[in-house]
Formats: structure tokens, C-alpha cells, sequence
């Protein structure tokens, strides 16, 4: 069995996890899929979750697990719709090089099919929603549509990124109330300015390749000043999240809850080491639980006395 295995996959060999076991096909599927890489669902999963519980109706598990298995069918099929467009770009960039369809393994006919698969789970789950938050739902797909070709035509695709990974806050929050539309608002502005930051730092492995193949990047607009632009976006998201949160509850305690996620966040940005290989990948990844620790704090929030 030949080991193609991409250089960020969090299995990192044949014998480093299930994907990775798999015969060749699947785990090429699997790998389209990013299956592989479960940093990407996790990040599209927990802004669902902030808003659910910000909501203030409790645990909602039956209602996050829903949205968890909506997290990793749609993230899949958004990357097998990136790596279709993106095909040609991929086969220039040392990092995506060996992805399936780039390096022939998997033909684009066959990623369409596997894509049109992954999109009848997100309809199952969708068809759990209210009508209300299907539509919101719905809403999102012309972002999608449209991120892969955000890279070719500005410096800022992070922001695009943004706004499509966090749609899951107006779900979440549509599903379960329709009032506080400015807690939302921050809510989602904050979340956008987090998925900059972090794609930011994502972007850092790639600068070098994006530059040379004409893909642009935050982290190349941002060049030598990027602790620096990682950290705006980093404040911004949480005092925006602040300013929501005060909103929903007045109160100096609700904005302690946030101080573990702002903590975090000051240390992903004081460690950031762009000219270390592995450190702007180990400082994403560290995302998953930034994202843990503001589901905490919404719950805090959103059911104090409940």
C-alpha cells in the first residue's frame, strides 16, 4: 500500500490512525474529505455550539449532536468543492501537492460524486431544523461557493473564510430564539475576527509557494508585521464577545468567563514562531480549544440561573 499521506494530515504514517489505514481509494476519499484532519470540523462545530448555548436552553445535546455530524459532512464536502476549483493551484504548492485529485489519484468526476454524497448527510441534518434555520442554513452556500475563488482576487480570503465557518452561530441562535440581535451580531463579528486570526497563522506554512503561484494570503498582506496583525484580530474578537456578552448579562462576572479563551489567545500570539515549520501548524491546531473554552464560557453565560 503506497503511503500518500499529505505533510499536515494528523496521521502522519500507515500505522498513525484510521484513515490512514484504509485501502488506497477510500483513504483518498477520506483525505478529500480531510477525515484526516479533524482540527477543520472541529472549527466549523464549536461557533455552532457558542451560539446554542449562549441561547440559554440548556445542554441542547440531541440538538449539537445534529450539528456536529452537519460540521463534518459539510466541511468535507466544502473541501472536496475547494480542491475540485483548486486543482491546478494545488499541484504548485508543496504542501498540497499530494493532495488526491491535484496528484491525479482521484479523478474530479469522482470528487463530484463523493461531494453530492457528503451533501445528503447536510441535508438529513438540515431536515432536523426549523424552517427558520434551515433557510439561514441555506444562505450560507453562495459563501461557500464562492471562498475558493476569494484567494485569486483579494489579499483577505481569512475574512470570506470567516464569514462562511462561523455561519453556524446564526443557525444555532435562529434554531433556538429570534431576539438580543445585537448579542448575535457580536457574537458573529467576533468569531469572524477569530477564523482571521487563526487562518492567518494556517496561512504562514504556505507563504513562500502562495507567493511564487500568485495566491493571496493575510499572512503575505501582512508580511513582518503579523504578531502584530494575528493579535488586532485576536483583541477585536474578544472584545467584541465582550461587548456580547455584556449585552446578554450586565454583569463583571459574565466577563470572566471569557479570560481562559483571551489567555489563550495571548499565548498562541506570544509563541507564534513564523521562521519554525511545525509552530504556526501546532498554534492552529491549539484552536479546537480556544473554541472549547468559549463554548464553556457561553454556557456559563447563557444558563447562569437557569
Amino acid at each position: 500500500m503506497t503511503d500518500t499521506i499529505v505533510p499536515d494530515t494528523e496521521h502522519k504514517s500507515v500505522s498513525g490512525g484510521l484513515v490512514a489505514r484504509l485501502p488506497q481509494l477510500p483513504r483518498d476519499l477520506a483525505q478529500l474529505a480531510r477525515f484526516d484532519r479533524p482540527i477543520g470540523w472541529w472549527l466549523l462545530f464549536w461557533p455552532c455550539v457558542f451560539a446554542v448555548w449562549l441561547a440559554g436552553a440548556g445542554p441542547q445535546f440531541a440538538l449539537l449532536g445534529w450539528m456536529l455530524l452537519g460540521a463534518v459532512a459539510m466541511r468535507g464536502a466544502g473541501c472536496v468543492y475547494n480542491d475540485i476549483i483548486d486543482a491546478d493551484l494545488d499541484k504548485q504548492v508543496t504542501r498540497t501537492a499530494a493532495r488526491p485529485i491535484a496528484s491525479g489519484r482521484v479523478s474530479k468526476r469522482a470528487a463530484w460524486g463523493w461531494l453530492v454524497a457528503l451533501c445528503l448527510v447536510g441535508l438529513v441534518v438540515l431536515l432536523q431544523l426549523r424552517l427558520e434555520a434551515q433557510v439561514v442554513a441555506l444562505a450560507s452556500l453562495a459563501l461557500v461557493a464562492a471562498y475558493p475563488f476569494m484567494k485569486r482576487i483579494t489579499w483577505w480570503p481569512q475574512a470570506w473564510l470567516g464569514m462562511v465557518f462561523t455561519w453556524g452561530i446564526l443557525v444555532g441562535w435562529v434554531e433556538l430564539r429570534f431576539d438580543n440581535w445585537a448579542v448575535l451580531a457580536c457574537l458573529y463579528l467576533g468569531a469572524i475576527c477569530w477564523v482571521i486570526g487563526f487562518d492567518t497563522i494556517y496561512a504562514l506554512q504556505d507563504r513562500e509557494d502562495d507567493a511564487s503561484v500568485g495566491i493571496k494570503s493575510s499572512a503575505l498582506r501582512m508580511g513582518k508585521r503579523v504578531h502584530g496583525g494575528v493579535g488586532a484580530f485576536y483583541a477585536a474578537t474578544i472584545a467584541l464577545w465582550g461587548i456580547g456578552v455584556w449585552l446578554y448579562r450586565p454583569d463583571v462576572f459574565a466577563l470572566v468567563a471569557l479570560l481562559p479563551v483571551a489567555l489563550h489567545l495571548v499565548w498562541q500570539v506570544a509563541t507564534l514562531d513564523p521562521a519554525d515549520p511545525d509552530n504556526p501548524l501546532a498554534r492552529f491546531r491549539s484552536n479546537r480549544w480556544a473554541g472549547a473554552l468559549m463554548a464553556a464560557a457561553c454556557f456559563v453565560v447563557g444558563n447562569a440561573g437557569a
